[in-house]
């Protein structure tokens, strides 16, 4: 039986993609190198070491991943300053699991900079949840399942008491890997795409109730 709901957050939660993605091709260009925002769809939702570091490879750029992640991220935080929001049905969404008794986390591939200002912007402060797993704390990145199966034990449940929410296909890996129930959202990659989710919608808003009652 379902107890408890873990989030993912980018593409979940907040919309951020963009961001993170404008923030990393400028990133890219103080470093002379034009990159292009289709160059980090396959490292999408694996954290942003992979993030960075795959479209770093592909141009074969050498690169102090710690350096320009931290210049990153410094780029990112400007650029979300009031124009971060929270994706449809986020907010009440979170709200509603906790009215059910659900308890939630959420796990994130994002460093915890990254999660903490996220969260705070949506309005969905990480003080809402039982417990946060960012990909620091993590040595394998979705779509290895261990952030899930840290999530699930921090908030004391089993990874098959657990509903995981996401949107990328690295993370419905992780999810089911991990021994999770997964119910995929539309927000970055077709439908298509997530079928080894046990329920797709559109987002939050859309939730199908059997996703909660089992």
């Amino acid at each position: 039986m379902i107890k408890g709901v873990l989030f993912d957050m980018d593409g979940v939660l907040a919309d951020s993609e963009k961001f993170i993605c404008q923030a990393a091709i400028m990133m890219f260009r103080e470093l002379g190198l034009t990159v292009h925002p289709e160059d980090f769809k396959p490292f999408t939702g694996t954290g942003e070491n992979r993030y960075i570091g795959g479209v770093a490879e592909k141009y074969n750029l050498i690169i102090d991943i710690g350096k320009v992640k931290a210049r990153t991220y410094e780029i990112y935080t400007e650029i979300i300053s009031g124009n971060l929001k929270p994706l449809p049905g986020a907010v009440s969404f979170v709200k509603s699991c906790i009215s059910r008794g659900f308890k939630i986390a959420v796990a994130t591939s994002a460093d915890e900079i990254k999660m903490n200002a996220n969260l705070k912007e949506i309005g969905i402060p990480s003080s809402l949840f039982n417990a946060t797993v960012n990909g620091l704390e993590v040595q394998n990145k979705k779509p290895s399942p261990d952030i899930y199966i840290a999530a699930a034990e921090k908030i004391g449940l089993n990874p098959d008491e657990c509903l995981v929410i996401e949107d990328a296909v690295s993370g419905i890996k992780a999810a089911k890997a991990a021994g999770c129930k997964c119910l995929a959202l539309t927000t970055s990659f077709d439908a298509s795409q997530l079928e080894e989710a046990d329920w797709i919608c559109e987002n939050l808003e859309s939730v199908p109730e059997e996703s909660l009652n089992w």
